[in-house]
């Protein structure tokens, strides 16, 4: 975290892509610390470890997700389990994430994991989160995830983004993938950041930054981009399932790694919204998977794919 003044009192757990990051909110008298967002299951008694050694004894009341997204609530069960905080989460999908609906939380369609676990109260957009001596504001976020949430700190102007605003672009627009406008929606977040005074932001990936209109520029050129020609967003959106895909199983042989490709809903969903590009579905993952293995973040060792 950088060491300026309006970041104290924070620790950013930085992961990387397969996990997003986890911001610990440090408490004060009276007022415990909480954790936003608790990265990929995968990495749980990682972020288990990291959170326990940040805290150095300090009690965690809560853990608050921005989304429900898999890279950003995988360890929620793992951290309640080791320091029994509540969970709160965004109201959008708390009857999902009660009754535990796969289809609705996005992982079945997505072909992605996440360990379940059970939320104790909903972060309504609008509501305040005291943590220490710092109040952060709820604040609705749609675009790359219909329920996201963002915080700001009005006093210090810094703003947890999740994936509604990275240093260069944003989170996939995964609701312009089911044939939902939601370009719009992400237009309307970022012209509420811009409104908002930040001068820091934390993102839900990457290392925090203070140039904020420069990030902001960066991302209206590339939703300009996606809204001028959807289908180069939906390619995109196929290498990032892809590529994630891989991050999860680290390695897996060809064969394998086609029928979760060709078993997978919102894979399927894109390759039609494209008109089933290569003829079958097999192959445009293979043309996809070469795309990746150019662009080196991918490997193939015989018929093993690798992450990269």
């Amino acid at each position: 975290m950088p060491a300026a003044p309006a970041l104290h009192g924070l620790t950013l757990l930085e992961r990387g892509w397969l996990s997003s990051n986890n911001v610990l909110l440090h408490g004060s008298e009276g007022s415990p610390a909480w954790l936003v967002d608790s990265g990929h299951v995968r990495h749980a008694g990682q972020t288990v470890a990291l959170v326990r050694h940040a805290l150095r004894g300090e009690p965690l009341a809560g853990l608050l997700n921005t989304h429900l997204h898999s890279d950003h609530c995988g360890g929620n069960a793992a951290v309640q389990r080791a320091f029994g905080c509540r969970i709160h989460i965004p109201p959008g999908h708390w009857d999902a994430a009660r009754a535990w609906d796969e289809q609705t939380l996005s992982y079945r369609p997505t072909g992605q994991q996440c360990e379940r676990f059970v939320p104790d109260a909903r972060m309504e957009p609008g509501q305040v989160l005291q943590a220490g001596r710092r109040r952060w504001h709820a604040l609705a976020a749609p675009g790359h995830d219909p329920h996201s949430l963002v915080l700001f700190d009005d006093q210090a102007g810094v703003l947890i983004s999740a994936d509604a605003l990275w240093e260069n672009g944003f989170g996939v627009v995964f609701p312009e993938l089911e044939g939902e406008d939601a370009f719009d929606e992400v237009a309307h977040v970022l012209d509420l950041i811009g409104s908002l005074g930040v001068h820091w932001v934390i993102p839900g990936h990457g290392t925090p930054f203070g140039d904020v209109d420069g990030a902001l520029q960066r991302a209206w050129r590339r939703l300009d981009s996606f809204r001028s020609d959807p289908a180069r967003h939906a390619r995109h959106a196929a290498k990032v399932l892809v590529k994630y895909h891989l991050m999860e199983e680290r390695q897996q042989p060809w064969a394998d790694f086609l029928r979760w490709f060709t078993a997978t809903e919102l894979c399927r969903t894109i390759w039609q919204r494209l008109d089933r590009p290569e003829g079958t579905m097999t192959a445009f993952a293979e043309r996809l998977v070469a795309e990746l293995l150019a662009a080196g973040a991918l490997a193939r060792r015989d018929d093993v794919l690798q992450d990269a």
